[in-house]
C-alpha cells in the first residue's frame, strides 16, 4: 500500500499477495500442463503460450487506465471542464497526503465511478454524468475518497495484472473448442484423450479457480476501500447514502446500457445489475446490507465521546 493518510488494512494485503502467489503458481502449472500435453508433438507451443501470458500481463499492466476510460468511452477532463470535481479531488488528496490522481468523466446514464492505473502516479478517477446527476456533494465525495482509497490501496493494479491467467486460460480454451471443431481430434497414443480436449479441461479448471480467486479478493477490496474512505471523510453516513442511491437507481437504467458495461462491474463501486443478488459466490461486490452495516458501525464508532 502506499504511504498515505488512508487506513492502512492488514488483510488486504495479505490477501493480495496470497492471490498473486496462487496466481502466478497457477499460470506455472498451465504453462507446465501444456508442456506435458505437447511433449511429444509441439512442446513450443507450451512455451509460446506462456509468452503470450505474459504478454498480456505487460500490456494489462502498462495499459490498464487507457483500456479502461475507451471501455466506458470516458474522456480525462480539466479543472477548467469540471471545477467542482476536482476541487473535491484536491481536497482528499490533501487530507490522504497523496498524488492527484487524473480525473475523468464518462457519458453514460449508469451512476458509478471507478478507478484505474498502473500506479498512484499514473492513475485515473473517473465518475459518470449519472453519479453527478444523483448524488449530492457530501454523497459524491463519499465515493470518491472510496475510488481513491483503491488507488492508495493498489489493488486496482493487483486486480488487473492477476486477471491475466484467467484471460490466458479463456484464450486456451477458445482455442482449444476451436481446435475440437477442426481436426483437433488427434490422440498422443491410442489410449489417450484427444489432444484439444486435454487443453479444453486444463483451461476450464484454471479459468474457473482464478475466476473464484479474483471474485474473493473483489468482494473484500470493496469493503476496504468502504472502511478505508469512511474514516478519511469521517462521514460514512454519506457513503451509505451514496451506495444505496446508487442501488435504487440502477432499475431505472436500460437494460442494453447495464450490458454494455458489465466487463467494468469489479472495478465499479456498485455492480451495474439490477434484480440480483449480491450474496453469491461470483459476485463481484458484496451485499449492500454487508456494505451498510460496515458503515453503520463506523458511524457508531466516530459518535462515541473520547477520552
Amino acid at each position: 500500500m502506499a504511504r498515505t493518510r488512508f487506513v492502512g488494512d492488514a488483510g488486504l494485503t495479505a490477501r493480495m499477495t496470497l492471490v498473486m502467489f496462487l496466481l502466478g503458481l497457477l499460470f506455472v502449472v498451465l504453462v507446465g500442463s501444456l508442456m506435458a500435453i505437447f511433449a511429444q508433438s509441439s512442446p513450443g507451443i507450451a512455451v509460446l503460450i506462456g509468452l503470450a501470458g505474459i504478454g498480456v500481463a505487460v500490456y494489462q499492466w502498462w495499459s490498464s487506465d487507457t483500456v479502461a476510460m475507451k471501455a466506458m468511452r470516458a474522456r480525462e477532463v480539466s479543472p477548467e471542464q469540471a471545477p467542482e470535481l476536482h476541487g473535491m479531488i484536491d481536497r482528499l488528496c490533501a487530507m490522504a497526503d497523496m498524488p492527484k490522481p487524473r480525473v475523468g468523466v464518462a457519458d453514460s446514464r449508469i451512476p458509478n465511478a471507478f478507478a484505474t492505473g498502473r500506479s498512484p502516479d499514473r492513475s485515473v478517477v473517473v465518475v459518470t454524468t449519472g453519479i453527478m446527476q444523483t448524488l449530492n456533494a457530501e454523497e459524491l465525495e463519499g465515493v470518491l475518497a472510496h475510488e481513491l482509497s483503491h488507488v492508495a490501496h493498489r489493488d486496482v493494479l493487483v486486480m488487473t495484472v492477476a486477471s491475466s491467467a484467467g484471460i490466458a486460460a479463456g484464450m486456451l480454451t477458445s482455442g482449444a473448442r476451436y481446435g475440437m471443431l477442426f481436426g483437433g481430434n488427434r490422440r498422443d497414443n491410442n489410449n489417450a484423450l484427444p489432444v484439444w480436449l486435454l487443453v479444453l479441461l486444463v483451461s476450464v479448471v484454471v479459468y474457473a479457480v482464478s475466476f473464484v480467486l479474483l471474485k474473493l479478493l473483489s468482494r473484500y477490496r470493496e469493503m476496504a476501500a468502504d472502511r478505508a474512505g469512511a474514516y478519511l471523510t469521517m462521514k460514512p453516513q454519506a457513503l451509505a447514502s451514496a451506495l444505496q442511491k446508487i442501488t435504487g437507481e440502477m432499475d431505472s437504467v436500460p437494460q442494453k446500457d447495464l450490458r454494455a458495461s458489465a466487463a467494468m462491474n469489479a472495478f465499479f463501486i456498485a455492480p451495474a445489475i439490477k434484480g440480483v443478488s449480491m450474496r453469491s459466490l461470483t459476485s463481484t461486490h458484496p451485499s449492500l446490507e454487508q456494505r451498510l452495516e460496515q458503515l453503520a458501525k463506523i458511524q457508531a464508532e466516530l459518535g462515541r465521546p473520547t477520552g
